[in-house]
């Protein structure tokens, strides 16, 4: 089963948005005065809670997420932290962009770790996701099932 194309496309992006965020300190605790990333989300924010789609303003978004990821050196948690924003802010575009914030939260996970405790980290950040994105999908059945009981 692929939960990813089950769920409807603003429920993944709030799941692109946590998966993202959860990492995002990688990057901000290098890199403080580069909004960047964290604008990418922003948008992707913007974009949940309007409704309002330019595919100019996404795209902007999120190519200048991955410019400053290519600013940061290879191998870095931050450049996947980053990386994970500018995916993120591409899920309003396309609902199969939202594997691309997971992917690249869990190789920031994996570059953070410590060689020993690499795969484990990152295979506890891949089994959080899925739960985490199993919990918005119910949430929002839920929300249809209560809309429809009034």
């Amino acid at each position: 089963m692929d939960l990813v194309k089950k769920t409807d496309h603003k429920t993944l992006a709030l799941w692109t948005i946590d998966c993202a965020q959860r990492v995002m300190p990688f990057f901000e605790k290098k890199y403080p005065q580069d909004r960047r990333p964290q604008q990418a989300i922003e948008t992707l924010k913007r974009w949940i809670k309007t409704g309002q789609f330019s595919m100019s303003v996404i795209r902007k978004a999120s190519l200048d997420s991955h410019a400053a990821a290519r600013q940061v050196g290879e191998n870095s948690p931050a450049r996947s932290a980053a990386r994970a924003a500018g995916q993120a802010a591409a899920t309003a575009h396309v609902p199969s962009h939202a594997y691309g914030p997971a992917i690249y939260a869990q190789q920031a996970i994996f570059r953070a770790s410590s060689p020993s405790q690499a795969t484990k980290a990152a295979s506890a950040e891949r089994d959080w996701q899925y739960h985490h994105l199993l919990k918005l999908s119910q949430k929002k059945l839920d929300q249809k099932k209560n809309s429809h009981q009034d």
